[in-house]
């Protein structure tokens, strides 16, 4: 059986209302993205620093918690159309549609939460260098755009794009956080993940499709139609696990980062479904979990190989 939608009935205690309006199930993205951050930089030879790893994979969590707290503030009126939804994965967290938390009380939460990472990433800039500001700004932009008027940009078919520069953003932070200084490693490393958690948006968008084209959300999905879209995710996994190969390839990581590769099955096996039920929302609830499962294992199976790599070179 599907999980019951939220209801205020079902959360009287007013701390696990607004805990579970953040959609914590769906936050482990960040996690995994920080933690690849955290190896990049251990495998390039910085001495990781407990305190700002722990700072850093916690307000970066804040952050997307505010984002999609957000998300359901500026989305309500598509969400509250969307029949087609596949709860918990799509149509958002219900607890506007459903009464758990006013219009108005998801609006003032959400802008806290991004609100509250500020003096975090004040802090964390002091302590490693000031570049950390201008990738800290430029994550909560994109985070906010991507739903917030007058940018929307998951309204104008590139929210894909956001999305992707996102977790970029978060695996670059993780990693500048501790080395102090750019580099390639975290952009090796974390250019694929991302591409990969883009797809779990873009596979999302099957069964919302409807419901965003009533209210004029041009998604890629609404503008090509599932039908031709379905083409999309299969390009977009193909293009994440080839950009890590040809990284493997030319040693900007180590050769036993290559086993990431094998979660390349995930997003086949979720673009078969795909391909046959495009224009099914009913039956791709598989696909999108098998979608996310591949996300979090490739950025999992990266860090770990990172983390394991000699520091200064691929050895053991």
């Amino acid at each position: 059986m599907p999980p019951a939608e939220p209801t205020l009935a079902a959360l009287p205690n007013p701390f696990l209302r607004y805990f579970l309006a953040t959609r914590p199930a769906f936050l482990s993205v960040t996690l995994v993205g920080c933690l690849l951050g955290l190896a990049a930089a251990k495998a390039g030879g910085a001495v990781l620093d407990p305190l700002k790893a722990t700072l850093t994979v916690f307000f970066a969590m804040v952050a997307h918690a505010g984002v999609n707290v957000i998300n359901d503030y500026y989305d309500s009126g598509t969400d509250g159309i969307n029949a087609e939804r596949l709860f918990p994965f799509t149509g958002g967290s219900r607890f506007i549609q459903n009464g758990v938390l006013s219009l108005s009380a998801t609006g003032r939460f959400g802008y806290a939460l991004l609100l509250s990472v500020i003096p975090a990433g004040l802090w964390l800039s002091l302590n490693s260098a000031p570049g950390l500001m201008l990738i800290g700004l430029a994550g909560l932009l994109v985070g906010w755009a991507y739903s917030a008027p007058p940018l929307k940009l998951m309204s104008r078919g590139v929210g894909e794009f956001a999305v992707a520069a996102g977790f970029l953003l978060i695996v670059l932070g993780a990693d500048f956080v501790q080395r102090g200084e750019f580099s390639f490693t975290p952009v090796a490393a974390g250019l694929g993940y991302a591409l990969l958690v883009a797809n779990v948006l873009y596979i999302n968008q099957f069964p919302d499709c409807k419901a965003d084209g009533a209210v004029g959300k041009r998604t890629v999905i609404v503008r090509l139609g599932p039908l031709s879209a379905r083409w999309g995710y299969a390009l977009i996994a193909v293009l994440a696990h080839v950009w890590l190969i040809v990284q493997v390839g030319r040693h900007a990581l180590p050769p036993v980062a290559a086993i990431a590769a094998l979660t390349l099955m995930f997003s086949l096996k979720a673009a078969r479904i795909l391909m046959a039920h495009a224009a099914e929302p009913g039956e791709l609830e598989p696909a999108i979990k098998l979608t996310i499962l591949g996300a979090n294992l490739h950025g999992a199976a990266l860090a770990l190989a990172l983390f394991l790599a000699k520091p200064g070179g691929w050895g053991w």
